[in-house]
């Protein structure tokens, strides 16, 4: 936490609660953040990197934190990229629906439907995944991760 800043916690926070996203989505620990398969895979590998505790600006992060969560964002970035052949990747931090420090890491392929458009305005009925097709999606993921690092 950055020098000066209070700790910050909100235990209305889905993030803090772990409510969300699913555990059972669950890729991987980075350090200080884990990473999660989106519930909606409509756009395949999209991915959210989620820090640990609660922050809602990356201004409340130390300078070091700020270093090392870029660099997490970054692995998963680099794995998805390989993983699903992206011809580029699409970062969000917003925060105006859930305020915890998260960004979404989400692989766009040649064959993206509206390769112009951020995903939010695509519209689409969501593609989620269960059973063995989220296990393998996930352990496909946490393998390419571990190879990375």
């Amino acid at each position: 936490m950055a020098q000066g800043q209070p700790a910050m916690t909100d235990p209305t926070c889905k993030a803090c609660q772990g409510s969300w996203p699913k555990e059972d989505h669950f890729i991987a620990d980075l350090g200080l953040s884990k990473a999660y398969l989106h519930n909606d895979q409509f756009f395949p590998g999209w991915t959210v990197v989620v820090f640990k505790r609660h922050a809602t600006e990356l201004f409340h992060l130390a300078p070091t934190e700020r270093i090392q969560l870029m660099e997490e964002v970054s692995l998963v970035a680099k794995t998805l990229a390989q993983v699903y052949e992206a011809r580029k990747i699409n970062y969000e931090l917003l925060g105006n629906q859930l305020p915890h420090i998260h960004w979404h890491v989400i692989p766009r392929q040649v064959s993206d439907q509206a390769p112009l458009e951020p995903v939010w305005r695509v519209p689409h009925e969501p593609l989620l995944f269960s059973g063995s097709k989220l296990q393998n999606t996930i352990q496909r993921l946490q393998q390419a991760i571990q190879n990375a690092r």
